[in-house]
């Protein structure tokens, strides 16, 4: 495989709109200028609600499915949950937080109150509400609890808190813990369970039917509590090695089990899917360091690494048998690390004493215990910050169940692909099984709402989609084969003539001039021109060990000694295959300071596949087109063939979880050439860490200018679609969930028309609104005979859908390995007013236009070419770590603001806009700020 490389070139952004002929007015040359600090008045934006469904579609081929929903029978409509607020203090009335012993705490309550609630079950959702079906004798209690943690506790004890060690003693055989809370239960709210059923039928509810379809998922996760599992949302996972997969550098893949109620216009189901998350390795710390960090003996080990790793983390003793969490490393290794103990020795002249001993000599003289690698190791510090506690890490091992939160390399999620994978068969046979195993309509609080639960899945009619013709160069037409293509005794649409290139290589064992030769030879057989290189350039011996940045400011002072003047192309071998730490600062150094086009490729198995696939990427970054949808030239796209249209993709990439020091990435591409429905250009801008809503769409300064991502995009298109300004715009939005919905519709799109309004235009664009969701748990299954994936262009949008918002299921892609997920479209807004099948039939188009394949892709082009764009700038920025203090790592807490770095600017040669035909490119995106 490749070097991931999502670069999207440059093209142009205007200063001022020019009028290229056409019937339409002009976009006004700039924007009606504000004097300072005065806000322009714009007319208040609609506010808009979520639609609902129109109709379905007809036109496809009917096939039987098969759904991983099981329906759900109410028998008991009349049942009333009672919500319950719970409040959990100390003996001292403090609050608590309650994460990780609320459940101990509430059973415990169960367990010795139990008579002064009537037999009444509860659904305690860990933290702050409290359920049950009928109410409770009292509308308020209050109680008292004692909580009690038993260890085993030794002759002596582990050095105490504040360094020194707990008093000896005999040897017993059990010890308590104990700790008093205080609990008040105060009645809430009453949630029908009949609101259910009137939103099954399409009434308009109120919030009543999803606090009941919540207090239903609160059960389900309480019944996954109760058997020990790992909750993560609406999925859990058992502590079986049987479920584990190894993924390499200490991080294990766990499978479990997503359930979750959903209403469907089939009436209600229960969603169940296979789910995986990440968890750290259990088992000794030392192993799992040495694992993690790919070493083989300890000496090797990097402790900074370490203590970052294993900040937070769970560990459990192997002398005492007790568990602690891990607050940091120390800075000394065992046998130099001390604290004062009392001195005891009978002499009452000595009494009360202290004096200096290391931590080694403490467990092997006083405790008895043999350490034979943790004498030169730093000790793990548990316990508080201020009273510290220290263990030598070979009696320490980490608890099972630890999610591991930080991004995988390439090379373990490539390993857990490989190892997770699931063929439709055997997906199905496991999920009808855990439903029939589970059991869950046995459950007391379901059983009282008369709930049970079919075990076998759902039957759904879909339809599959015939697919759409490409255009090829030298006439050619072709009609995709189960949702794939190659290029084969075929051409690109558009190709470009490749000139005064060089290839540079960073140290990748490999002949750049056979790679050379090879892409001469493809390129003419797909119609594309090169020219041989202009010179090969080898990195230099010396270079090789410097830091990656220092590496390609060496690169380029080389390519200015050998040639003239700047290269219109260079191609880049880079050694690793993915994830190489050349190539962000690679990219930034081409496209920001220098305005050179480049592509990153990796030797490994090049061969005519390979090459082609390059070769797509590169002629669409130099301008040239691959393919287009046959019915784009000339253009016969219903509903936008004869309308200015505009459409947009719109995506946010976040840092890496548990990060809140990395700023979010927004990225929008927008559709230009119109009536094309295949080129697009991109803005991209950072926000606030973890903010999903997108803030730039439209930002009016306060000299009267709009810096803000719409106006860009918008003036790009009526530059690039002569003189014509949308009146219609399709708004695809990706990563949102259901409870976000409404903010799209009312601070993202009102955003947009105030950036259409501040242009000076009057009359405001018709919206069309679609969400796109793969982060779903529904799965499509081909029935009859042997079960397999459904054909690429599976659409389905009855029984299994919301009984009431306008939604679809749509597989444009083939799943030729594992199972296929559909993506789920949320059609929020629609006032151009598509038929189901047209709108239906372009979304499907629209995955069959990413210029970087020749495959049907998952979900729209649009929405891909977003996600690469935040992707690619993610390269570009490349965040230390916070420095640590001597109480570790700093944490942002939500009160503090966390400062949002700027992009830096795309050099003037991506700005020029010389370059009309790119099926994917970048204009000027960039505020002008200082180059990082």
């Amino acid at each position: 495989m490749e070097q991931v490389d999502t670069a999207k070139e440059a093209g142009g952004t205007a200063a001022t709109a020019k009028e290229e002929g056409g019937t339409a007015a002009a976009l006004p040359p700039s924007p009606p200028v504000v004097p300072p600090n005065v806000k322009a008045e714009l007319p208040p934006a609609p506010k808009y609600s979520i639609m609902s469904r129109r109709g379905t579609g007809r036109v496809g081929r009917h096939i039987p499915l098969m759904a991983n929903h099981f329906k759900v029978s109410v028998n008991v409509p009349d049942a009333l949950f009672y919500q319950y607020t719970v409040s959990i203090s100390s003996e001292e009335n403090k609050d608590v937080n309650v994460k990780g012993i609320g459940r101990k705490i509430i059973d415990r309550l169960y367990q010795t109150y139990s008579s002064e609630f009537s037999g009444k079950r509860f659904a305690y959702d860990g933290e702050k509400s409290l359920y049950t079906v009928g109410p409770l004798p009292q509308r308020k209690f209050e109680f008292t609890v004692v909580l009690e943690e038993s260890f085993v506790k030794h002759e002596t004890g582990s050095p105490g808190f504040n360094g020194s060690p707990k008093e000896s003693g005999k040897r017993s055989k059990r010890s308590f813990n104990s700790k008093t809370f205080k609990i008040q239960l105060s009645y809430a709210a009453k949630i029908p369970v009949k609101s259910i059923a009137l939103a099954l039928k399409g009434a308009d509810a109120d919030n009543s039917a999803q606090d009941a379809l919540r207090v239903l998922d609160i059960i389900l996760r309480q019944q996954a509590a109760n058997r020990g599992c790992l909750l993560v949302r609406q999925s859990f996972f058992h502590d079986d090695t049987n479920n584990f997969t190894d993924v390499g550098g200490g991080v294990t893949g766990v499978r479990g089990f997503h359930a979750s109620f959903r209403p469907t216009q089939n009436g209600l189901a229960l969603n169940m899917d296979v789910s995986t998350t990440m968890i750290l390795q259990p088992g000794p710390v030392i192993n799992f360091l040495k694992t993690n960090q790919g070493v083989r003996e300890v000496r090797y080990i990097d402790w900074v690494k370490a203590k970052k790793m294993l900040r937070n983390m769970r560990i459990k003793t192997r002398h005492r048998n007790m568990e602690f969490k891990i607050i940091g490393l120390s800075e000394k290794p065992c046998n130099q690390l001390y604290f004062p103990m009392k001195v005891k020795n009978g002499d009452s002249t000595n009494e009360g004493q202290t004096e200096e001993i290391t931590v080694y000599e403490y467990f092997t003289k006083h405790c008895g215990i043999e350490l034979s690698e943790s004498a030169y190791l730093p000790c793990l510090i548990v316990g508080r910050p201020k009273k510290p506690n220290y263990l030598p890490l070979e009696l320490c091992s980490l608890v099972s169940l630890q999610r591991y939160t930080k991004a995988l390399s390439s090379t373990q999620r490539a390993s857990l692909v490989e190892q997770s994978r699931q063929k439709p068969e055997e997906k199905t046979k496991i999920l009808v099984d855990a439903v029939r195993n589970y059991r869950y309509d046995n459950d007391p609080l379901l059983a009282e709402c008369g709930i049970s639960i079919e075990k076998q899945f759902t039957q759904v009619d879909g339809r599959v989609l015939e697919s759409p013709k490409l255009k090829f160069g030298n006439g050619c037409d072709f009609a995709p084969n189960n949702g794939r293509w190659n290029l084969n005794n075929k051409t690109v649409l558009d190709p470009v003539h490749i000139e005064r290139w060089i290839i540079v290589n960073f140290s990748a064992r490999c002949d750049l001039s056979q790679i050379s030769r090879d892409l001469i030879s493809c390129g003419r057989k797909k119609g594309i021109q090169i020219d041989g290189p202009f010179t090969l350039i080898d990195e230099d011996q010396q270079s090789r060990r410097g830091p990656p940045i220092a590496r390609v400011e060496r690169m380029f002072e080389r390519i200015r000694e050998k040639l003239p003047g700047p290269p219109n192309f260079i191609l880049c071998v880079l050694s690793e295959r993915k994830n190489s730490d050349i190539y962000g600062p690679w990219k930034k150094k081409c496209l920001s300071d220098f305005g050179i086009i480049s592509q990153c490729i990796s030797p490994f198995r090049i061969n005519d596949q390979y090459l082609t696939n390059v070769l797509l990427k590169i002629n669409a970054k130099l301008g040239g087109m691959n393919s287009l949808l046959a019915i784009e030239q000339p253009s016969r796209v219903p509903v936008i063939k004869d309308t200015p249209t505009m459409i947009l993709g719109m995506d946010v990439s976040h840092g890496s979880p548990g990060r809140s020091d990395i700023p979010s990435i927004a990225a929008v591409v927008g559709s230009r050439d119109w009536p094309s429905i295949s080129k697009y250009g991109a803005s991209v801008r950072t926000q606030s860490p973890k903010v999903e809503m997108i803030d730039a769409l439209y930002k009016p300064l306060a000299n009267g200018t709009d810096d803000g991502i719409i106006s860009e995009l918008l003036l790009d298109f009526y530059e690039t679609s002569n003189g014509r300004k949308p009146t219609q715009i399709i708004v695809f939005r990706d990563g949102v969930s259901e409870s976000q919905f409404n903010q799209v519709l009312n601070i993202e799109l009102d955003q947009i028309i105030k950036a259409y309004q501040h242009l000076g235009e009057v009359n405001i664009p018709k919206f069309t609104v679609i969400v796109a969701q793969k982060n779903h748990h529904m799965k499509l299954f081909q029935a009859g005979g042997s079960i397999t994936n459904v054909p690429p262009g599976t659409i389905v949008d009855t029984k299994i859908v919301h009984p009431k918002n306008y939604d679809f299921y749509m597989c444009a892609h083939a799943g030729m390995i594992g199972t296929s997920r559909p993506a789920h479209y949320h059609v929020l807004l629609d006032e151009i007013g598509f038929s189901p099948d047209d709108l239906q039939n372009l979304i499907h188009s629209l995955c069959y236009v990413y210029q970087r394949s020749t495959t049907a892709i998952s979900i729209v082009a649009p929405i891909c070419y977003a996600h690469l764009a935040a992707y690619q700038m993610g390269q570009f920025m490349k965040f230390e770590d916070l420095s640590e203090t001597s109480s570790g790592q700093r944490s942002i807490t939500s009160s503090e603001s966390v400062p949002v770095p700027e992009l830096p600017r795309l050099h003037e040669n991506h700005k020029a806009g010389q370059d009309s035909g790119w099926g994917f490119y970048m204009h000027n995106l960039f505020p002008d700020s200082e180059s990082m």
